[in-house]
């Protein structure tokens, strides 16, 4: 992996990281076919979110100990190191202008790069790389955060890709945010995100737009024919083993952590951010009320429909009907992109479990008390009432 030289005055990431396996046009655990590399739109956003949450934990040690402040400001680079990566202009970018979209890049041998444009999870997870920064964070950190500052004023072309930050750039109770989007690709990219022909679903997001359906991808080379196909249970090809469940399905956990973004650029812009939800409906809301609306989504799949049957259990006469299993939630890996069906392992409550944490944040949390009460009250005590 190449490293150049920028005006940071250290190297910069230069490659993308592992992803998402079987979203993508190729098998990423094997060899490309064209040779070259592939550099990951996902994988990478995933290392931008690390480097934000270490520098969170480096915050509130820096509380106790102030040597911290070294570690704030070296995660902070990490995070500014992957945004340059990410957002380099024209064709060697991740960003594609024309599309209002992320996608992975694909470095040939020779040193040309086209951009593999797969509208999926891969495409989205740079949105969820965002963090909200609360003043009393910033006051704890003043040496780093200066020298942040001093760091980013030489690097504008950068600045122009990502969301602006610093004095001049503050939001609602003057919080900060470091996100990889500025705000005209926050629009652009949740204006796909919330379309019901793309990927919201009406149990909440899937891992591949439904335009795909009608529109598969089609990569060609050496007279072999890669394709991605809008697949919403499971695969149709032995490719991946079998597995294509990125492919369309919707994953709890991948949601979960869209809204949490939702949140963290709502706790920023309270009201003064609005986006059409869904896109051509004509229904306009705050950044709160998209989080809302996707989580009430996926709590749908397990709540009994207007015919009494649950989303989560398809077409399993057993579960739906017999007064002994209908009322025992199965926590599946996975769901039906279009009709909310349980899909793989049937006991996943590692991450599907986290249907039960959003019905409780928006239970007990409403917009007034999360812009009141900060970040806390949905990050560290899940909308629970403080003592």
């Amino acid at each position: 992996m190449g490293q150049p030289q920028d005006r940071f005055g250290k190297n910069v990431f230069e490659g993308g990281f592992l992803g998402l396996d079987n979203i993508g046009v190729f098998d990423r655990s094997a060899p490309l076919p064209t040779g070259g590399n592939l550099e990951q739109a996902d994988g990478t956003a995933w290392m931008a979110l690390f480097s934000q949450n270490m520098l969170e934990l480096a915050i509130e040690l820096a509380a106790a100990d102030p040597t911290y402040e070294d570690m704030v400001l070296k995660f902070a680079e990490h995070f500014y190191y992957i945004a340059q990566a990410m957002n380099r202009p024209g064709q060697d970018g991740m960003w594609d202008e024309e599309d209002g979209f992320y996608y992975d890049l694909l470095r040939l041998p020779d040193g040309s790069s086209t951009r593999l444009k797969v509208r999926s999870m891969v495409g989205l997870l740079p949105l969820c790389a965002t963090t909200v920064v609360e003043k009393l964070q910033r006051e704890r950190v003043p040496r780093a955060l200066a020298a942040v500052l001093t760091r980013l004023r030489r690097v504008p072309e950068l600045m122009e890709t990502i969301h602006p930050t610093g004095p001049g750039h503050l939001g609602v109770a003057e919080r900060g945010m470091i996100a990889l989007l500025n705000p005209e690709r926050l629009r652009r990219i949740l204006t796909k995100m919330l379309d019901e022909n793309e990927f919201l679903s009406p149990y909440g997001i899937r891992s591949l737009s439904k335009f795909h359906e009608q529109h598969p991808y089609v990569f060609r080379v050496h007279g072999q024919e890669y394709r991605v196909d809008y697949l919403p249970a499971e695969s149709n090809t032995g490719m991946f083993g079998g597995n294509s469940n990125w492919r369309g399905p919707i994953w709890m956990p991948v949601n979960a952590l869209i809204i949490r973004a939702l949140l963290s650029f709502y706790l920023y812009y309270g009201d003064n951010f609005t986006i059409e939800c869904p896109t051509g409906s004509g229904r306009v809301m705050n950044l709160f009320e998209v989080a809302k609306e996707i989580a009430d989504r996926l709590t749908r799949i397990f709540l009994r429909d207007e015919r009494g049957r649950r989303p989560v259990y398809g077409g399993t006469e057993k579960f739906q009907a017999d007064p002994h299993w209908r009322d025992h939630i199965l926590f599946y890996e996975y769901f039906h992109g279009d009709n909310g069906a349980g899909l793989g392992a049937s006991h996943q409550t590692g991450w599907t479990g986290l249907v039960a944490k959003l019905i409780q944040l928006f239970g007990l949390l409403d917009p007034k008390k999360l812009l009141e009460a900060g970040k806390a009250a949905a990050f560290v005590h899940g909308g629970k009432e403080q003592r």
